[in-house]
């Protein structure tokens, strides 16, 4: 029975620190028969998980996980990392009978100062609540996403907002529906464009909902997560990492980034 006794939400978490503490006991919430691997830069299974681990400076990763979620069989993490240099990412688990059988991530460069607005990419309230609209809140996100981000329809932009009171950690966007515009508007002037081309999953838990998407970004492939805080129907927050995806003769793994 001690594998019930504590949630998957807390082996994730667990997992996560062990990268920095050198724990043994979370490495036995893997399977060890069955352990898909989609960070294409570490190869399948324990084994590629140790490698990595293998590689680490001693004493050099620091993780701070800021915010955990559950889904069902989904863990999702949002977490603050020194990791081969400062970052920030979000890790997806999925579990099967109490073990971690598959996991994907995305991980971003740290930026040195904050965004136009003041904020981190991971400060911002951590607090979840209206766990009985979590259905409804992902509706909410994945047509977001695919009618604004996917299929570019601009003018039902202002019906996912409430007014111009969103709160923004993208590193280089300012808070409000206004900074969203602006920073497009420079973009565009820039030539850098960013495309959604196809969501493929939705995990939420209550207020918080994570959308992973792939696209392009200024032309390169590029795997985008974005978590959603909702309130009365309305994005009201939003955090994001984006990181381009490698090509196929530098992955370590053939299970494909989503």
């Amino acid at each position: 029975m001690n594998t019930t006794e504590i949630s998957n939400k807390k082996k994730a978490v667990a997992l996560l620190k062990s990268i920095e503490t050198g724990a043994q006991e979370p490495v036995s919430y893997i399977n060890p028969n069955k352990y898909i691997q989609h960070n294409l830069s570490i190869a399948d299974g324990l084994a590629g998980f140790g490698a990595l681990l293998a590689q680490l400076p001693a004493n050099s990763a620091k993780l701070n996980t800021i915010r955990a979620f559950q889904d069902g069989d989904f863990v999702f993490t949002h977490t603050d990392y020194n990791f081969f240099g400062p970052k920030v990412g979000f890790d997806i688990f999925r579990f099967e009978d109490d073990k971690i059988v598959e996991h994907w991530d995305n991980l971003q460069v740290k930026p040195e100062s904050n965004n136009p607005s003041g904020h981190s990419m991971i400060d911002g309230t951590t607090e979840i609540n209206d766990l009985d609209k979590t259905n409804e809140n992902k509706r909410v996100v994945k047509n977001f996403v695919e009618d604004i981000l996917v299929n570019g329809k601009m003018e039902k932009l202002t019906g996912y907002f409430d007014g111009d009171n969103y709160i923004q950690h993208n590193p280089q966007i300012a808070d409000g529906l206004s900074g969203l515009g602006k920073a497009l508007e420079y973009m565009a002037s820039q030539g850098i464009t960013m495309k959604y081309n196809k969501v493929h999953r939705v995990l939420g838990e209550g207020n918080f909902i994570l959308v992973v998407s792939e696209g392009s970004f200024a032309d390169k492939s590029t795997s985008f997560y974005d978590l959603f805080r909702v309130e009365n129907g309305k994005i009201a927050e939003h955090w994001d990492v984006i990181e381009p995806i490698a090509p196929a003769e530098e992955h370590k793994n053939t299970n494909g980034k989503f």
